[in-house]
C-alpha cells in the first residue's frame, strides 16, 4: 500500500490540473479597457494592483462563469491620446467597460465617448468636482471628489487661527475645479484668500520660481497647494531653493499630493519638511503600506468583476449601425453596447468590503468618512489629528471611535513640526505698540539691559492678553514698539497708518476709536469707555472775605429785605392809631418801624402789639424768619467746614472767546479734535507729555485748561492727589472708546471683538486688572460731585412758598384794616356839590394820624367847616391825647 501512495498523489495532481484547465477554459471572458498614464507614479502603481486584483478575485471566486480580460492603453498624459485610445478600445476591442482615464481633464472627453457608446467609464483617480456622476451618463467614480475635503481643510485653517490663505493650483480641470468650493469653505470660517496663484502645467522651473518670488513678497505666508504630483513636487523643490521652506511659512497640500508622498524621491520629501497634508483615512489591514491609489484601483477591479458576473453581459456585443457623432468621430463603425445600461446599473448597486474600506456608491461615487491630517517630518508622515464630517468641527486622534471625539482639534491635536524644523507656530502677528512717556498705566514700554530688549505692560496690554486666551484658536503674536531711539516714532495716527503699509498686523494700546481713523483701519469693539473733557484750576471759595453772603443768593437776599420792610410797614399801619409806640415824629416812626421788623430776625422785638391783625401778621412772619435763619446757619456752617472748590472756567466758550491758551496731550488725536470740533485756534494750543507738565502749566496759568481723554484726566487727578487742586469740568465729548486696530477687511476683527465681549463682561476679572495696574476708580470723582453740590447757594425758589404765605397774610390784614377804617371814618356827605373826592381823602389821612376814639362821623359844611357832633367831648379827648403825645415826645428828645 505504501508503494501506491506516490502513484495516487500523481494521479490526483493530474486530475486537478485537468479540471483546473477545463474550468478556466470554460469561463466567459469579458474585455475591459484600462486607460492610464503608464509612465506616471500613479499609473505604475495602478497597473500593478489592477493585475493583482484580477488574480486575487478569481482565485477567491472560482465558481464565477465570467472572467475579466484587461486591455491596457497608455494615455501618455495627453488628453487627445487618452480619447483616441478609448475610441480604439470601443471600436476594435469592443470592451464592456473602461477603467480610467487617470486625470480629470482626460476623463471629461472619455465620459462623453462612453455615454454615446453606452460603455461605463469607471475612474478611481479623476477627482475634480466638475465631473459629476449625477450629471454625466455612464460615469462612475470609485473614489470621492475633491469637494469632500474642503471642510476638513477649512477646519485646519480655523484650528490654527489663520485668517489669510493664498491658494496655489494648477491650471487644469483638476486644479480649477476645487477652488470655488474652497472659497466657500474658507468664507464660512471667516478666512480670506487675498490672492490665488495659477500655475500652468507647462511651466518650467524658472517660471515657477518667478511666481514663488511674487508670493514671497506678499504679507501672507500661509499657502495651500492643489496640484498633481508632477507639478507639485517641482513647486516644492523651487520653494526650498528660494528660502520659502524656512521658519515663518506654512504649506498645506490637498489630497491629490498627499496620496502620492509615499513613492516620491528623497529630494522631494526633503523639500517638503514641515508640510501639512490631508488624505482619506483607510481601515487597518495588511494593505496599510500600499498607496491609496493602488487600493482604489484594486477595489475598482473587484467591483467590475462582480458586476459583470451579476449583469450577465458576457455574450453581449455592440449594435450597429449607430449614426451618433461626437467631435467629428463617426460612430457608425463603433456601434453601441447593447447591455451597457444594465452593467452600469449593476455597478451602481455593487457593495462589498474592499481593501480601501466599505465599497458603496452614493449618487455614482464613494463618500469618505474620515480624513487624517499629517505632518511631513524627514521622510516620515506623522499623523497629528483627523477630521470627520458627521462630528465636524470635532477633531481627535482616535477618529474611528466616536466616543473618543468629544474634544476639539485645538486641544487634542499633536504639535506639528513646521518648516525650519521649529515647533513654534509660524505666523506671528506683528503688533505695533505706542511708546509714551507719560500716563503709561495703559501702555508701558521699558528697555531692559543688557540687550535693550523691550518689555511691554499696562492695562491695554493685559486686556489684549486676556482676549487672546479666550479665542477659539491659537493666535501667536509679538509686540513691536513704535519707537526711534527708544522714543516715540510719531503720532498715534502715524502709528495706525503703518497698518495700511503692512508694517504691522495690528495695533494694541490706548487707541481711541474716532470716525476719522475708521476710514483707513478697522477697530474692534471698545474694551474701555472714553471721551474728551477739560481739566482746569480750581478756586477755594472758603478763602473769601464775603463768604457770609454766600449761603443765600442775591434774589433771596433782596426778597428777604423787602419782606422785612413790608412786614414793618404793615405792622405800623395796623398799630399807628392805637399804639403810642408807633406814634410820634416821622423819623421816630420810621426808625421804630425798621427796628421792629428787623429785630424779629433775632427775636429781639419788645414792642407790645395791640391790634389782633398785626399780631397775626407777626406770627406768620416770625415763622418765616425762623426757617430762613435756620437754613442760613446750616448753609454757612457747611461752607465753613467743607472745602468748597470752584473751577476757574466752566466752559470752553469763555476760553475761546478770550483767546486763552489750551493744553493737549502730545501725539494724540485731541489736537485735531480741538481745531476741527471746538474751533480753537492752532496757535493757542500747546502740547504736553507728562502729568507734571500738566501740573506746571495749570499752576502757573500758562494755559487756561488742558483737554485730554477722560481715563487720563482721572489718572492725572487721582495719581498725584490733585482732586483739590484741579477739576474736570464742562461737557464730555464722546468717542468710540478705547479699542484695538487692524487693517481694513481683516477677518480677525470679528473674532477679537467677540473675545473682548467675553472679557469685559467678566467684571471681576476686569476690576482685578484695573486694581493691579492702578487704573481703578477712586473717590476723586465722588469728591468733586459733593464739593460742587455743597457750594450751591440757597435760592428764592426754595422759600417761595413761605414768602407767598406771609405776603398774602400781610396784604389781607392790611386790606381788612383799611376797609374798616374807611368805612368807619368816611365823611357824611351833604348836598354841597363843591365837596371834592380828594378833600375826603385828605380828611381820611388826617383822621388816620389821629388817635383811635369813639367819635362819630362828621359832616362837612358848605363852607368847609366841620359841624359839631353830639357834644364837645371828642375835641377834649383829642387835645388831651395830642398834648400827652407832645409831652412824651419832648421828654424823649430831652433825654
Amino acid at each position: 500500500m505504501a508503494k501506491l501512495k506516490p502513484f495516487l498523489l500523481l494521479l490526483l495532481l493530474f486530475f486537478f490540473t485537468v479540471c483546473g484547465e477545463y474550468t478556466s477554459a470554460s469561463k466567459d471572458e469579458v474585455r475591459v479597457g484600462v486607460v492610464l498614464n503608464l509612465k506616471s507614479p500613479v499609473g505604475k502603481i495602478a497597473k500593478r494592483f489592477i493585475k493583482q486584483a484580477c488574480r486575487d478575485f478569481y482565485a477567491k471566486y472560482t465558481n464565477y462563469q465570467t472572467k475579466l480580460s484587461l486591455v491596457f492603453r497608455d494615455s501618455e498624459n495627453d488628453t487627445v491620446v487618452a480619447a483616441s485610445e478609448a475610441l480604439d478600445l470601443m471600436k476594435n476591442e469592443q470592451v464592456h467597460a473602461i477603467i480610467g482615464p487617470q486625470t480629470s481633464s482626460q476623463a471629461k472627453f472619455v465620459i462623453e465617448l462612453g455615454a454615446k457608446a453606452n460603455v461605463p467609464i469607471i475612474s478611481f483617480s479623476a477627482t475634480s468636482p466638475c465631473l459629476s456622476p449625477t450629471n454625466a451618463n455612464f460615469f462612475i467614480r470609485t473614489t470621492h471628489d475633491d469637494s469632500f475635503q474642503v471642510k476638513a481643510l477649512a477646519a485646519i485653517v480655523k484650528a490654527y487661527g489663520w485668517k489669510n490663505v493664498i491658494t496655489i493650483h494648477e491650471d487644469s480641470e483638476y486644479g480649477n475645479g476645487l477652488i470655488p468650493y474652497l472659497m466657500d469653505a474658507f468664507q464660512e470660517v471667516n478666512t480670506r484668500v487675498p490672492y490665488a496663484s495659477v500655475i500652468s502645467l507647462k511651466s518650467n522651473d524658472t517660471e515657477i520660481s518667478n511666481e514663488l518670488m511674487n508670493l514671497k513678497s506678499k504679507q501672507t505666508t500661509i499657502f495651500l497647494v492643489h496640484m498633481t504630483a508632477s507639478l507639485g513636487f517641482k513647486l516644492f523643490l523651487q520653494a526650498n531653493k528660494i528660502g520659502m521652506m524656512k521658519e515663518g511659512f506654512v504649506w498645506i497640500v490637498t489630497e491629490g499630493l498627499s496620496n502620492l508622498l509615499d513613492p516620491v524621491g528623497s529630494a522631494a520629501m526633503n523639500s517638503m519638511e514641515g508640510v501639512l497634508g490631508l488624505r482619506t483615512q483607510l481601515p487597518k489591514s495588511k494593505w496599510r503600506s500600499v498607496n491609496i491609489f493602488g487600493k482604489w484601483a484594486y477595489d475598482t477591479v473587484w467591483a467590475v468583476a462582480m458586476a459583470v458576473e451579476e449583469a450577465g453581459t458576457a455574450h453581449s456585443g455592440y449594435l450597429k449601425p449607430n449614426t451618433s457623432k461626437i467631435v467629428g468621430v463617426d460612430f457608425e463603425e463603433i456601434g453601441r453596447f447593447d447591455r451597457g445600461r444594465k452593467l452600469f446599473n449593476t455597478l451602481l448597486n455593487t457593495k462589498f468590503e474592499g481593501v480601501s474600506g466599505n465599497f458603496t456608491l452614493v449618487e455614482g461615487q464613494r463618500t469618505p468618512s474620515v480624513f487624517e491630517i499629517f505632518n511631513v517630518f524627514g521622510k516620515k508622515e506623522n499623523i497629528i489629528g483627523c477630521w470627520r464630517e458627521d462630528i465636524a468641527p470635532i477633531q481627535d486622534l482616535n477618529c474611528n471611535d466616536k466616543a473618543g471625539m468629544n474634544s476639539t482639534f485645538k486641544n487634542k491635536r499633536k504639535q506639528p513640526t513646521w518648516p525650519g524644523n521649529t515647533k513654534d507656530p509660524p505666523k506671528k502677528l506683528k503688533i505695533g505698540v505706542p511708546v509714551r512717556n507719560g500716563f503709561n498705566e495703559y501702555v508701558k514700554v521699558e528697555w531692559k539691559p543688557p540687550n535693550n530688549t523691550s518689555q511691554i505692560s499696562g492695562f491695554s496690554i493685559e486686556v489684549f492678553k486676556e482676549v487672546i486666551k479666550v479665542l477659539e484658536f491659537p493666535l501667536p503674536y509679538e509686540f513691536v514698539p513704535f519707537e526711534k531711539n527708544h522714543q516715540s516714532a510719531g503720532t498715534y495716527n502715524e502709528l495706525l497708518h503703518n497698518l495700511t503699509n503692512k508694517k504691522y498686523d495690528a495695533v494694541v494700546g490706548d487707541i481711541t476709536i474716532v470716525a476719522a481713523r475708521s476710514t483707513y483701519v478697522d477697530f474692534t469693539l471698545p474694551y474701555s469707555e472714553s471721551g474728551v473733557s477739560m481739566v482746569v484750576l480750581v478756586k477755594d471759595e472758603n478763602k473769601n472775605f464775603w463768604i457770609f453772603l454766600k449761603p443765600l443768593n442775591w434774589n433771596l437776599w433782596l426778597t428777604s429785605a423787602i419782606g422785612f420792610a413790608v412786614t414793618g410797614f404793615v405792622v405800623w399801619v395796623l398799630e399807628h392809631r392805637t399804639n403810642t409806640e408807633f406814634r410820634g415824629p416821622i423819623k421816630h416812626q420810621l426808625g421804630k418801624t425798621l427796628w421792629f421788623s428787623f429785630s424779629t430776625l433775632v427775636f429781639a422785638h419788645r414792642e407790645r402789639l395791640k391790634n389782633n391783625l398785626s399780631k397775626f401778621v407777626l406770627i406768620i412772619w416770625i415763622f418765616v424768619v425762623l426757617i430762613l435763619t435756620q437754613s442760613y446757619t446750616a448753609s454757612l456752617t457747611s461752607m465753613l467746614t467743607v472745602q468748597r472748590l470752584r473751577p476757574s472756567f466752566d466752559d470752553v466758550k469763555e476760553i475761546r472767546a478770550r483767546g486763552y491758551l489750551v493744553g493737549y496731550p502730545k501725539d494724540s488725536f485731541v489736537k485735531d479734535f480741538l481745531i476741527n470740533q471746538l474751533n480753537l485756534n492752532e496757535s493757542n494750543l500747546k502740547g504736553y507729555e507728562y502729568p507734571k507738565d500738566y501740573d506746571e502749566a495749570l499752576s502757573n496759568q500758562s494755559v487756561a485748561a488742558i483737554f485730554d481723554e477722560i481715563p487720563f484726566i482721572k489718572l492725572f487727578l487721582e495719581k498725584a492727589n490733585y482732586c483739590s487742586k484741579y477739576m474736570m469740568v464742562g461737557p464730555t465729548y464722546r468717542t468710540g472708546g478705547l479699542g484695538f486696530a487692524f487693517p481694513q477687511g481683516s477677518p480677525l476683527v470679528s473674532d477679537i471683538s467677540r473675545a473682548i465681549l467675553n472679557v469685559t463682561q467678566d467684571k471681576y476679572k476686569l476690576k482685578e486688572i484695573e486694581k493691579t495696574l492702578g487704573v481703578s476708580k477712586t473717590n476723586c470723582e465722588a469728591q468733586d460731585a459733593t464739593t460742587i453740590a455743597s457750594s450751591d447757594s440757597l435760592s428764592l425758589y426754595s422759600f417761595g412758598g413761605l414768602f407767598i404765605i406771609t405776603g398774602v397774610a400781610s396784604m389781607c390784614s392790611l386790606l381788612t384794616y383799611i376797609f374798616y377804617f374807611v368805612h368807619s371814618h368816611w365823611p357824611v356827605e351833604d348836598n354841597n356839590p363843591e365837596t371834592s373826592f380828594w378833600s375826603k381823602i385828605s380828611y381820611l389821612i388826617k383822621r388816620f394820624d389821629e388817635v383811635e376814639s369813639m367819635a362819630n362821623p362828621v359832616t362837612i359844611s358848605p363852607q368847609g367847616n366841620a359841624a359839631a357832633t353830639d357834644d364837645d367831648r371828642v375835641d377834649e379827648v383829642h387835645n388831651s391825647l395830642v398834648h400827652s403825645d407832645n409831652t412824651s415826645m419832648d421828654a424823649h428828645n430831652s433825654s
